[in-house]
């Protein structure tokens, strides 16, 4: 597909020297270049923006500017940060993650350190320690009030937000932990290593439950979902624990190193499905019970039918950097990667929505809550964008 890029301080370029330049590629032609200009504002403080020739300028906002590309029948939507928040960390953030009602936010980073901190205005909060090294992920609880985190020190660990204690830590990994997951509620928490496993664990006893995959290869990312009625997950070699929780029905992707994604009935241990990709898989997730997506580290992006994976639905393509995060939301999907783009494609826009200002670093993750995303990237700054602005 056809992607129009822009400066990515555009709207303080427009707003400074008046002029912002812009591109269009598109996969086999010649790139596109052009730019848009200042020429005043309007009486309601909105500037007066003109494209140069080969596209047009659509619609303009004080956060956002619509720009297509007629000869390529592309059009984007270029939105700026709401916020910015950049005392959080001292370096690279890696990770971070929204709670459920969207007060609290947490993130992890090169510094070493992991932080809970205001959503609001980024005001830190607490400060959680007791990994060794790098903490790699963290995320939520669906409560809001637990964190789940997984380190290079191959320990899987779980927090209070409320007082920063560390309630449980898991040890059974022989490799740096690189993504977790939670099973409903939290009762039960899968996560995934550079050894190659994908271990299940009982939060109530602090005990592995098991082993999901061993696949021979570092699992980069997993997600879990329902599957679809009509997927044969298969059925387990032994009587599932009682200490099992919310496992059956369910279906756990692994986004491989060794260019392959596969599904695995989370009850029964059995492979379901494995689709070979181009590169390296970095991450993956679920759209619905039926549809899944995945990222690899040559920029594509793989929509699948989990009933029949030997063919892709679609493959989306916009540049050739990693895949680094895949994020459901609304009717469609975010995602983020190496060169510093986030793009958002839903069903029911014409256009294509594009979170800007990473300036070509990487942008690590991505996590919302209602019309608010957040962004973490290689320059140490937290953007917020409120998508109510559009």
């Amino acid at each position: 597909m056809a992607a129009l890029r822009i400066q990515s301080d555009w709207s303080r370029a427009l707003r400074d020297e008046g002029e912002a330049w812009l591109s269009c590629r598109c996969p086999g032609k010649p790139t596109l270049y052009g730019s848009v200009t200042r020429r005043g504002l309007s009486s309601e403080g909105i500037p007066d923006i003109a494209a140069s020739e080969g596209f047009l300028v659509q619609e303009v906002t004080k956060k956002s500017i619509l720009i297509s590309c007629p000869h390529e029948n592309v059009s984007t939507k270029f939105l700026a940060p709401y916020t910015t928040f950049s005392r959080i960390h001292q370096k690279s953030i890696t990770c971070l993650d929204i709670s459920s009602g969207g007060g609290l936010g947490v993130s992890t980073s090169t510094d070493g350190t992991m932080k809970i901190w205001q959503a609001a205005n980024g005001e830190i909060r607490r400060l959680l320690e007791g990994h060794v090294y790098d903490v790699n992920c963290c995320r939520f609880f669906p409560s809001g009030l637990v964190v789940l985190s997984g380190g290079m020190d191959a320990q899987l660990k779980i927090w209070s937000a409320e007082d920063a204690s560390c309630v449980v830590t898991f040890k059974g990994h022989k490799g740096g932990i690189l993504d977790t997951a939670i099973v409903d509620r939290g009762r039960n928490v899968l996560s995934c290593s550079r050894d190659g496993t994908a271990r299940l664990w009982d939060c109530g006893k602090s005990a592995c439950l098991g082993v999901i995959a061993d696949c021979g290869s570092p699992v980069n990312g997993i997600a879990v979902g329902t599957a679809d009625d009509s997927l044969n997950l298969g059925t387990p070699e032994n009587p599932p624990s009682e200490r099992e929780i919310g496992t059956e029905g369910k279906i756990l992707l692994l986004a491989r190193e060794d260019k392959k994604l596969q599904g695995v009935g989370l009850q029964s241990r059995q492979p379901v499905f494995l689709f070979v990709g181009s590169d390296a898989f970095n991450c993956c997730t679920f759209l619905s019970s039926t549809y899944i997506l995945a990222g690899t580290q040559d920029g594509n992006i793989y929509q699948l039918d989990v009933r029949n994976t030997n063919a892709p639905i679609q493959v989306i393509h916009r540049s050739g950097a990693p895949v680094l995060s895949l994020l459901p939301y609304q009717d469609g999907f975010i995602a983020s990667q190496g060169d510093g783009t986030c793009f958002i494609l839903q069903q029911d826009l014409d256009y294509v929505l594009d979170l800007t200002e990473a300036d070509c670093d990487p942008m690590y993750k991505v996590a919302s809550w209602e019309k608010e995303i957040y962004t973490c990237c290689r320059d140490g700054i937290v953007r917020r964008y409120q998508l109510s602005d559009l």
